[in-house]
C-alpha cells in the first residue's frame, strides 16, 4: 500500500492557484486535498497542473444545500459529480446533517454508493461536526443498515463532541476504524477540534492518542490491500487556529505546522 500526503487548499484561498500548487509541490506534497472550482479557467489550472505534475487530489464536498430534503439531494448528487470531474483519489464528503432524520441521511449515503456503483469514484464521509457522523455514537444505527459507507477519520471533532479521548467508544472508534480510507490529520482535545499548536510538548498525550488511530487505520488499510492510502495534514486558519485576542494576528503559521505534522507522519510510516 501506498501512502500519500495531502495538502489542503484550505487556508490558501487568498493564493492564485497555480502559486499555491508550486508551494505544495515544493514542500514535497504528493497532492491536495481541495474543493473544484466553480469558475471554469480556475478549474482547468488545476486539473492541467495535477496532470502535468502527476499530483494526486481528493476533492472535498461540502457545500450541498436545499431548502426542502428533496432538493438537498439533488444538490448533494450534483456536487459528487463534480467532485468527479478532477478524477480524485476519493471524494471527501461533509454528508448529511446531525438534525436530519435518520432515515434522510441513511438516503444520502445510498445516493453515494449509487454514484460510486456508476463512476467508480469512491465516497469517504468525514466524521465531522453537524453531519451525519458527528459522534461515534451516532453512527451506531448507521453501522447497523443495510447501506455499507467509508469514512474520512477526522476524530479531532469526535473528541471536541464528547469531551473526551474517546475512551467510553471503543466498539464506535473500532468499527469506524475499519471503514476509513481517508485521515485528516489534525489533533483535537477534549475542548476543541484543534490543538493552538502541535508543537507545544503539553500536548503530546493527544499525539500518541491520534498516532495510535492513525496506525490501525493504516494496519487495517495494509490487511486489506488498499492500493492508496490519502492523509491530509489538516491543521487549519482562523477560526481553527486561534487568533491574539484585540489584534487578530494568527497564534502560529499554518503552513509550517502541517509541514511539521507531515514530517511526524513521514517518519513514522517511512513515506
Amino acid at each position: 500500500m501506498k501512502i500519500v500526503l495531502l495538502s489542503p487548499t484550505w487556508g490558501h484561498e487568498d493564493l492564485p492557484i497555480t502559486i499555491f500548487l508550486d508551494k505544495v509541490r515544493a514542500a514535497g506534497y504528493h497532492g491536495v486535498d481541495t474543493w473544484v472550482p466553480t469558475q471554469h479557467k480556475e478549474k482547468q489550472l488545476l486539473f492541467n497542473y495535477l496532470q502535468k505534475h502527476q499530483m494526486y487530489s481528493v476533492a472535498h464536498q461540502h457545500q450541498a444545500t436545499g431548502k426542502t430534503f428533496s432538493q438537498f439531494c439533488k444538490s448533494f448528487a450534483k456536487n459528487l459529480n463534480e467532485c468527479a470531474e478532477a478524477d480524485p483519489l476519493l471524494i471527501n464528503s461533509h454528508t448529511g446533517k446531525d438534525y436530519f432524520s435518520f432515515q434522510q441521511n441513511l438516503a444520502l449515503l445510498d445516493i453515494a454508493n449509487e454514484f460510486t456503483d456508476k463512476t467508480g469514484v469512491r465516497v469517504a464521509h468525514e466524521t465531522h461536526r453537524g453531519r451525519f457522523g458527528y459522534s461515534p455514537q451516532m453512527l451506531d444505527d448507521f453501522f447497523k443498515s443495510d447501506s455499507p459507507f467509508l469514512l474520512t477519520a477526522d476524530f479531532s471533532h469526535w473528541v471536541c463532541v464528547t469531551e473526551s479521548m474517546l475512551e467510553h467508544f471503543g466498539p464506535q472508534l473500532k468499527r469506524a476504524i475499519g471503514v476509513s480510507r481517508h485521515i485528516h490529520a489534525r489533533f483535537g482535545y477534549e475542548q476543541g477540534p484543534q490543538v493552538p499548536d502541535p508543537r507545544d510538548p503539553r500536548w503530546e498525550y493527544v499525539k500518541r492518542k491520534f498516532f495510535k488511530w492513525w496506525d490501525e487505520i493504516v494496519a487495517i488499510n495494509v490487511k486489506i490491500n488498499t492500493p492508496i492510502l490519502p492523509i491530509t495534514t489538516e491543521f487549519g486558519p482562523h477560526p481553527y487556529m486561534i487568533n491574539m485576542p484585540f489584534t487578530e494576528q494568527a497564534l502560529t503559521d499554518q503552513f509550517e505546522v502541517n509541514l511539521y505534522l507531515k514530517e511526524l507522519i513521514s517518519t513514522r510510516y517511512g513515506i
